[in-house]
């Protein structure tokens, strides 16, 4: 089992950047309670929209807003577990995330590769994901497996059940992948239970978390609803992961980002929360900047440093693992 150092500034090994004080966070926390309260955020499936309105959020059904007041919010925040084991094939990979241990994966999905073999730039296949799958198992540095490539050599309605398939026969790790909908799920969940013996040990041990991205600013669509629902049920951890674009789909301040990256994050935790009290959730991050420039979402940036390391904090705030991008 690994257990990663920590990061944080009063110990004496590991990294870290803060860069907002505990009062900071708090009032980035308060708006982000009022932003879900008064202004809401739009939920595409209907199930969903149940589970909202059974919980005592204030579903709207014509438009399908949905307005949370704040002590949902917290009691999802305090429902939710601080402390994840993400299982791998080998009990040697078993990855503990809990408070400020920092880990690496690699991360996805990217659509074209240099090819080994040739030198020729081309388009990721299904065997390149086995390949980054093996290298990433062998590669003491990666923690956890991201789906680091897509397999476009593979009807792209199904091509992440093939993802799935190259990457849990090549790599021992505990590994990440986003599915397209709630079916995709169902099915990506089963074979993982395959792997393990059975969706009931699936729930012992969870070699596979999902993820999802609400889609900015402050929606929640179908597909990302149904996975969190799947995922709460089944007891795998969904990892929520904003994409916010500061100065497109999102304010160009930092704080101003951060708290429409946190509405989004929270109110797909709430949802998690309400379908199954305990379900394993991860505060997650993609969010950047937009160049405006060249209309696009840069991350190498050093803006984009400052989100994770805000984002990081936000979710240490919240006694919530995190999952950051690092460029």
């Amino acid at each position: 089992m690994r257990r990663n150092l920590h990061a944080g500034l009063g110990r004496r090994e590991g990294m870290g950047l803060t860069i907002f004080s505990d009062d900071d966070l708090y009032d980035i926390h308060l708006a982000t309670l009022e932003v879900l309260e008064k202004t809401g955020v739009y939920v595409e499936a209907e199930e969903a929209l149940e589970i909202f309105d059974g919980g005592g959020a204030r579903v709207d059904p014509k438009t399908k807003v949905v307005k949370i007041p704040p002590y949902l919010v917290e009691e999802a925040v305090r429902s939710a577990p601080g402390k994840l084991v993400l299982a791998g094939r080998n009990p040697e990979n078993d990855f503990v995330l809990e408070s400020n241990r920092v880990g690496f994966t690699t991360f996805g999905k990217g659509i074209m590769v240099i090819d080994p073999f040739t030198g020729e730039y081309r388009k990721s296949t299904k065997e390149d994901v086995g390949r980054t799958a093996l290298l990433a198992d062998a590669l003491s540095e990666i923690d956890v497996y991201e789906r680091a490539v897509g397999a476009r050599d593979v009807p792209q309605e199904v091509a992440t059940l093939h993802e799935a398939e190259a990457y849990l026969t090549n790599t021992s790790k505990h590994c990440f992948q986003g599915p397209d909908n709630g079916e995709q799920a169902r099915t990506l969940l089963e074979m993982a239970g395959a792997v393990v013996g059975g969706k009931e040990k699936l729930r012992d041990r969870p070699i596979i978390s999902c993820f999802v991205c609400p889609t900015s600013p402050l929606k929640l669509i179908r597909d990302c609803c149904e996975v969190i629902i799947e995922c709460a049920r089944t007891g795998v951890a969904v990892n929520i992961l904003s994409m916010a674009m500061s100065g497109a789909s999102a304010p160009i301040t930092l704080a101003g980002t951060l708290i429409t990256h946190n509405a989004e994050v929270l109110a797909g935790i709430t949802l998690s929360q309400l379908t199954c009290r305990g379900a394993p959730v991860i505060y997650g991050s993609s969010t950047t900047i937009m160049d405006l420039k060249l209309s696009t979402a840069p991350v190498g940036t050093p803006e984009l440093g400052m989100i994770s390391a805000g984002v990081a904090r936000l979710a240490q705030f919240y006694l919530l693992p995190s999952f950051v991008a690092g460029g």
